[in-house]
């Protein structure tokens, strides 16, 4: 047997079972529970199969595969279980999410409403802001204008107000104390002034008012031939003053008509001007105007330091030194400079200013003969205006003598013409037709009234009236104005044939 020899092929090897028996896992306690709970609803027919005469192995099998199916309905169950409560949990949770939206929705609603609020008032603001700039802007140009016009310096010469003024500033040195055309004394006065040297001769030590006692009982017992120069030369005094005051009145009366034609002249020509500027000042803008120097005026000469910078000023500007460094520059060096190197600047400062004093002193009369010779012209412009005020005064007077006359004349003819008897009288309107009936109604209805109060109800009444029954007036007093204009014509017919009877 151990001599046979074995062939070169591998005999092949029998096949084993591939399928292993299946180890039993460890069930964790829900799933203890779950088969467990299983096997007790589930017929012991369900679980172990019936017992068959073949081989253990299927036997086998078919236990495992029957636990695995009851273990796979337990899974099952425990899983439906757990989705169950997953579901009531996702629901209740559903529900409280609905609810914290819904609350969530009436927050936003509400903070939309409060931003939609604060969104207008800002709009409102920054429009009630707007609406202030635009207004201090015109506030402002107007200002601008304003200020602007206020430059406006007229072209005109008030030369009559001027005279008025000048005329009342005489008036009042006069009463100050000035040359003023006095009242003329009375007689007693002058007199008195004659008699008081001899009466004070006489009584020494008599007083001012023991003097003037004893002269007025003197002047009791004067006769009438002895004052009589006195009288006549108070009576002289008097018509003299009379006659000045007279004139004086007559030229203020004159002076006030020209004033007075001079004024509205005047306020035409400002007017105009006015106008003018105002539409120079819109075009120009706010352009600011230098005043005007008077070219004539000599400058004033320039100090000893001024003339020294100017001197130096060439030089350091040829360095490319600012102006405010060319200042600085020349001023340190003038600090520093010795009197001695001073000196010569001074010398000429001092002769420029001597020059300068005497051009002003040429200069200043020179504007004082220029304001004298102003001044006349003045004066002779107030003649003529003087003359031109009398011719206006004489033109008024004769107009005013001429109306005068002419309403004389109109009085005259109205007292000679009589007033004929037999004339007819014209005929009351409707509304005094209406106004007399009224009062007598009214007057019985309200005894005690004024007739003032009266005669307001019956004006009310009146316009109260309807078209209908105002016509009812209207046709009474057009009826009596039709008999008034037959009366006139048979007046007017007896009044021609009793004038041709008499001629």
């Amino acid at each position: 047997m151990a001599d046979v020899a074995l062939p070169s092929s591998p005999i092949p090897a029998k096949k084993k079972n591939s399928r292993k028996v299946l180890k039993q896992k460890k069930a964790s306690t829900s799933e203890a529970n779950v088969l467990a709970q299983a096997l007790t609803e589930s017929s012991p027919a369900e679980i172990l199969p019936p017992p068959s005469e073949t081989d253990p192995m299927k036997e086998n099998s078919e236990i495992l595969s029957s636990a695995k199916k009851v273990k796979g309905k337990a899974a099952r169950g425990g899983k439906q279980q757990a989705a169950a409560k997953q579901q009531e949990s996702f629901d209740k949770e559903l529900e409280q999410m609905q609810e914290m939206l819904q609350k969530l929705k009436l927050e936003k609603e509400k903070t939309e409403e409060m931003l939609k609020e604060k969104d207008d008032m800002l709009k409102a603001r920054e429009e009630e802001l707007e609406n202030k700039g635009k207004e201090q802007e015109k506030l402002q140009a107007e200002l601008k204008k304003l200020q602007k016009l206020k430059e406006f310096k007229p072209n005109l010469n008030f030369q009559i107000l001027k005279d008025n003024e000048q005329d009342d500033k005489d008036k009042k040195k006069k009463k100050k104390g000035g040359a003023e055309k006095k009242r003329p004394s009375q007689p007693y006065i002058l007199w008195y002034k004659d008699q008081w040297a001899e009466m004070k001769k006489e009584n020494p030590n008599a007083d001012f008012k023991e003097v003037s006692v004893i002269l007025g009982a003197k002047w009791k017992t004067v006769s009438a031939e002895e004052k009589k120069p006195y009288e006549e030369k108070y009576q002289a005094e008097k018509e003299a003053y009379l006659q000045v005051m007279a004139k004086e009145k007559r030229e203020t009366e004159a002076m006030k008509l020209l004033e007075d034609d001079q004024k509205q002249k005047t306020a035409m020509e400002l007017l105009e001007q006015y106008l003018q500027f105002k539409h120079e000042v819109e075009d120009q803008g706010n352009k600011k105007t230098k005043k005007e120097k008077d070219p004539l005026k000599p400058k004033q000469p320039m100090s000893a330091f001024f003339i020294y910078s100017n001197e130096r000023r060439s030089a350091l500007v040829a360095e490319n030194k600012t102006i405010l460094e060319v200042a600085k520059i020349t001023g340190e060096e003038w600090k520093n400079m010795t009197e001695k190197k001073k000196a010569p600047y001074e010398e000429i400062a001092k002769k420029n200013k001597e020059n300068y004093l005497i051009e002003m002193e040429a200069y200043k009369l020179k504007k004082e003969e220029e304001a004298s010779h102003i001044k006349k012209e003045e004066e002779e412009l107030l003649k003529l205006h003087k003359q031109e005020a009398m011719q206006l005064l004489k033109k008024k007077e004769k107009t005013e003598n001429i109306i005068k006359k002419t309403k004389e004349i109109k009085q005259k003819k109205k007292k000679d013409q009589t007033v004929d008897p037999n004339k007819p009288k014209k005929p009351a309107s409707s509304f005094l037709l209406f106004s007399k009936e009224t009062r007598k109604s009214l007057m019985e209805e309200r005894p005690g009234t004024n007739n003032s109060t009266i005669t307001a109800l019956i004006s009310v009444k009146w316009k109260e009236l309807s078209e209908e029954e105002r016509q009812v007036w209207n046709s009474k007093a057009a009826e009596a104005m039709d008999a008034y204009k037959k009366e006139m014509e048979e007046y007017n017919k007896s009044c021609a044939a009793a004038a041709g009877t008499s001629a």
